[in-house]
């Protein structure tokens, strides 16, 4: 008896395995590929196709990251780079168009993921979330929300913002001045007047200005001074007093455009702000030319920057300002967008039907979102390219001339500021003074932008009106005609209800 009912048993479940091996699609619930772990190893490694832009990086021919995450996943990755964002985009799109895109991509925008969305091409891979416990667990939910697009979860964020960015001095033209670092606006604009006028390299020119940037970042912590954000279309939109606010309709925004005005009005900023693009600012800061500038750690105490700098002037010396007090003692360096990301990852629809492909991508990002993953792919193999004393990665000399390309392989992301300070390990409290500093969060990065707004268009219009305003070319007392004009001719308003409402579905300022 009991052998005739192993043997139905065992009919039941062939039978089973047949009914559900022949069913096609038609289900949204997500497919596993489980199989027979002997036959998945005699098949070998899956391949793996991930596209991204490479900005000039290339492999090494010893790359130890594949070979370790081939190993550990059990995959035979491959890499396609495209040097700049114009051609990759095109190269997406041609391979989109023709359903043949990459198991794993990057979207380089909230424009570009829209428009992939849109085609058809994109798995939706809400259904797919709870496959990705590490990779959901090492972004957070803050960062999932950078990849949804009308309700669907199509793009996979990478996590890490580089926080950074606060105005910079030249100490010795305080000392020579007998001057002290300023704490306010008004000490700021008082500074960057003797630092014009008053000869503060003593070489008995007058041949120096107080400030110096490239356009309105120049004043990013002016703005900040009044509680605003400046006026990019990354850093318009905020919660102010729990609700979702732009920028350009709140009562310290003519007091800001004035002060920053005044500044100008002083001869105290280089003249040539609106037109220096690249490196000019700071190269006229390395030439002595200047005394403050707003930027970035990164772009001041390298090794390679300072000896640009030093090797200019031996005496030069350059320290970190905290970001000025305005009026009411507010205090803010540039603004933090926590909705852009440094890319959004997303996979192609096809793979719905490749469940052992999709299973393998998904296993790949889970892995590099561990602990010892994301090691592996900043810093290399470890005791080989880096050592951990406890907690705390040591990077060594193999590790700093070998792994440069690493971050191609850094699909989730890296825990940014604890990267930086690892691998910039001298340079550490300049990291953290920055990363430290109060600042604005906006939501721009989250917003898609509603049909008939062309962002490109009204931002040109809201610069041009800006730098009118500043310069005197417009009137400060006619700024309500400007946003006249940026509701009806390009249609702002409806771009702002359209933005707060889609960041009130994300939980922001509802």
């Amino acid at each position: 008896m009991r052998k005739k009912n192993r043997v139905m048993a065992w009919t039941a479940l062939a039978m089973t395995v047949a009914l559900f091996s022949g069913c096609g699609g038609g289900s949204n619930a997500p497919k596993t590929a489980e199989g027979d772990a002997s036959a998945k190893a005699a098949a070998g490694p899956v391949d793996i196709e991930a596209a991204e832009i490479s900005w000039g990086t290339s492999l090494p021919a010893d790359d130890f990251i594949k070979k370790a995450l081939d190993e550990q996943v059990g995959i035979n990755l491959k890499l396609t780079l495209v040097g700049d964002q114009n051609d990759y985009e095109n190269q997406m799109n041609v391979r989109a168009a023709s359903g043949n895109l990459p198991d794993l991509l990057l979207a380089t925008s909230k424009a570009h993921l829209q428009k992939l969305a849109q085609s058809g091409s994109l798995l939706d891979l809400t259904p797919y979330l709870d496959k990705l416990p590490e990779y959901t667990k090492f972004v957070g939910d803050e960062v999932l929300k950078k990849g949804i697009l009308d309700s669907k979860q199509y793009a996979l964020p990478k996590t890490g913002q580089s926080v950074s960015y606060t105005y910079w001095i030249r100490k010795d033209w305080l000392d020579n001045l007998q001057l002290q670092p300023p704490a306010t606006v008004d000490e700021l604009l008082e500074v960057a007047k003797a630092f014009t006028t008053n000869d503060p390299d003593k070489n008995g020119k007058n041949d120096t200005f107080g400030l110096t940037g490239t356009n309105f970042q120049t004043f990013d912590p002016i703005f900040g001074a009044y509680g605003l954000t400046n006026i990019f279309d990354t850093s318009q939109l905020f919660v102010r007093d729990g609700k979702v606010v732009s920028t350009f309709y709140q009562p310290e925004m003519k007091d800001a455009l004035a002060t920053i005005k005044g500044f100008l009005d002083a001869g105290v900023v280089d003249p040539e702000i609106v037109s220096n693009k690249g490196t000019m600012a700071i190269d006229k800061a390395f030439q002595g030319k200047v005394g403050i500038i707003n930027t970035e750690w990164a772009q001041i105490m390298k090794d390679d920057k300072v000896a640009v700098w030093k090797g200019a002037n031996p005496k030069a010396e350059w320290i970190q300002l905290a970001p000025p007090k305005g009026p009411t003692g507010i205090a803010n360096a540039n603004s933090l967008n926590i909705g852009a990301s440094s890319g959004l990852w997303v996979i192609p629809k096809r793979l719905e039907s490749e469940p052992e492909k999709l299973n393998k991508v998904l296993e790949l990002l889970n892995y590099v979102s561990t602990t010892e993953g994301n090691r592996l792919v900043q810093y290399g193999v470890e005791n080989t390219h880096y050592t951990l004393e406890g907690d705390t990665v040591k990077i060594t000399d193999k590790g700093r001339s070998d792994a440069s390309f690493t971050w191609l392989y850094q699909f989730t992301g890296r825990p940014e500021t604890d990267y930086l300070k690892s691998k910039f390990s001298n340079l550490a409290a300049y990291i953290d003074f920055e990363a430290n500093l109060p600042r604005i969060q906006t939501l721009d990065g989250f917003v898609t932008s509603p049909p008939g707004y062309n962002p490109a268009d009204a931002n040109r219009f809201i610069e041009e009106e800006m730098i009118k305003f500043v310069y005197g070319k417009a009137q400060i007392d006619s700024y309500s005609k400007f946003l006249e004009t940026l509701e009806n001719t390009f249609s702002y308003k409806n771009y702002l209800d359209t933005a707060i409402s889609q960041l009130n579905e994300l939980g922001y300022g509802k």
